[in-house]
């Protein structure tokens, strides 16, 4: 508890948490604080989406600045062709087991599609349980209609510290036409700025900034005042974010091809070393090369086998007692030089 109570304080100064300095344990957490000095000292501020435990081990350990728990999880992780399937639910599901996994980033968590629309206060209500069951440090929402800005102000007045997103907002497909990259008209690249304005206003710590130009997106990062997360948006934003999946070429099949964006580029290829290694596994469980003896540590002494087949033998399974004590022949020449 007191590890999420700290979290759900990472907004605030650290000197002002419980009335002083943060202990040496948790000095190196990433915080509001941290971002907004990245940001003005120029450094690129680095972030990274992760939906389990392992991937927020491995975020972690890399030294990222903020962990994304993405609605994305609904296509990486369970398989849809959109975003919008996630539940709330789902969503918490994930961010309790990144928080468990993550300690040093900045841990934000996405608002699924359909779950802070209605009302400010559907929003909020939404926002809390991100942070209080989910062991989230803020909320990502998706800017645009009035409605969502008027959501992320009434999110941050209730002392929530929101990351907007703009461009290609993925929960909006039903109104953009598919995953299309957006601000490539004088319109477009006007709503895009106007909308991370409107975020800015609503009280955001940073925007995300989506398949946009890199001329807008450097349009958009200078007129903001706070940090710009780039994802398909070019080299002029205070930030970067990926998917730890695209990012390391897990998904590395036909049919997950349309999942992989065309701006992702590949750190590694895990999927190959992934698919190689369960193929090892099937052909040595086949071939019977595997378990061998060096993994197949536990035995029986002598004296115990001599007693379990009698045992055996008494309840009649002959067949079982030749069946251990050949296993127990074979364990004793393999384990001889």
């Amino acid at each position: 508890m007191l590890r999420v109570a700290r979290r759900l304080l990472s907004n605030m100064p650290e000197s002002t948490v419980y009335g002083g300095p943060k202990p040496q344990a948790d000095a190196q957490r990433v915080t509001l604080n941290h971002l907004r000095q990245k940001h003005r000292r120029g450094e690129p501020i680095t972030v990274v989406t992760a939906y389990d435990y392992p991937s927020a081990v491995h975020v972690d350990l890399a030294g990222i600045d903020v962990c994304l728990v993405g609605d994305s999880a609904a296509m990486v992780v369970h398989g849809h062709d959109t975003t919008l399937p996630i539940s709330l639910d789902e969503m918490l599901v994930h961010c309790r087991a990144v928080a468990r996994g993550a300690s040093r980033p900045l841990l934000v968590g996405d608002l699924p599609f359909g779950c802070y629309e209605s009302s400010s206060s559907q929003a909020v209500d939404t926002a809390v349980r991100i942070l209080k069951e989910g062991g989230m440090d803020a909320i990502k929402l998706e800017g645009g209609a009035p409605s969502r800005i008027s959501a992320a102000k009434a999110i941050v007045e209730a002392g929530i510290a929101v990351m907007g997103h703009v461009g290609l907002t993925p929960q909006a497909i039903s109104v953009l036409g598919g995953f299309r990259p957006q601000g490539k008209t004088a319109t477009s690249a006007v709503k895009v700025v106007e909308t991370a304005l409107a975020l800015q206003d609503a009280g955001c710590f940073s925007v995300v900034l989506e398949c946009v130009p890199a001329s807008v997106a450097a349009a958009t990062t200078a007129a903001l005042g706070i940090p710009t997360i780039g994802i398909g948006a070019g080299p002029y934003c205070g930030g970067q974010v990926l998917v730890y999946h695209d990012l390391l070429g897990m998904l590395q099949h036909p049919h997950h091809a349309k999942v992989t964006p065309k701006f992702c580029k590949r750190y590694g290829n895990v999927g190959d070393v992934i698919n190689k290694a369960l193929s090892d596994y099937k052909h040595e469980v086949e071939s019977r090369t595997f378990p061998g003896p060096s993994h197949t540590p536990y035995k029986m002494g002598t004296d115990d086998v001599d007693s379990f087949l009698k045992e055996l033998e008494k309840l009649g399974l002959n067949e079982a007692a030749s069946a251990a004590s050949s296993a127990f022949e074979n364990e004793e020449k393999s384990g001889k030089p």
